[in-house]
């Protein structure tokens, strides 16, 4: 009988060693999508819409880089901030649309991709609107937030 006990405590242990490495993402719920960023990315919009420069940052990481078009990389948010005063402008607004996402294996990474619109008026007063392509490159952060870690887009014929 002690035998048996023994040998049944000693299965139950391994298990509790082995079926977590088996299955580490067993929870399907608590595993990040595709569907997850595309949802962030119209949370990270409509931040920006209602709060300017302030609200697009606050989906950026502290050590976030900025690839924008024709122009050199930035690095950090706080350098990436001295440019985007522009969003805080009430003729400018910025949209965009992603067009397909996923995430990594682990679960911690992701991507999105699309197009975007940037209307504003020119010196003159004059309504402008420049159209690109954007891809931004998103990491679930310690705390479980998933921030933007690089962001980059270039320029793209009206849609």
């Amino acid at each position: 009988m002690k035998s048996f006990l023994l040998s049944l405590v000693l299965v139950f242990l391994l298990a509790l060693i082995v079926v977590p490495r088996i299955h580490p993402f067993a929870s399907a719920s608590a595993k990040a999508s595709a569907d997850t960023l595309r949802q962030l990315e119209a949370e990270f919009m409509n931040a920006a819409a209602e709060h300017g420069s302030q609200g697009y940052l606050s989906y950026y990481a502290d050590d976030a880089v900025e690839l924008p078009n024709g122009a050199p990389i930035i690095q950090g948010k706080i350098s990436i901030a001295k440019g985007m005063g522009f969003l805080d402008q009430k003729d400018n607004h910025l949209t965009w649309t992603p067009v397909g996402a996923g995430i990594s294996a682990s679960g911690d990474l992701g991507y999105t991709y699309g197009s975007f619109e940037y209307r504003s008026k020119d010196k003159d007063g004059k309504p402008t609107v420049d159209n690109g392509k954007y891809t931004s490159i998103w990491k679930k952060q310690k705390d479980g937030s998933w921030k933007v870690v690089l962001d980059m887009g270039n320029a793209s014929p009206s849609l």
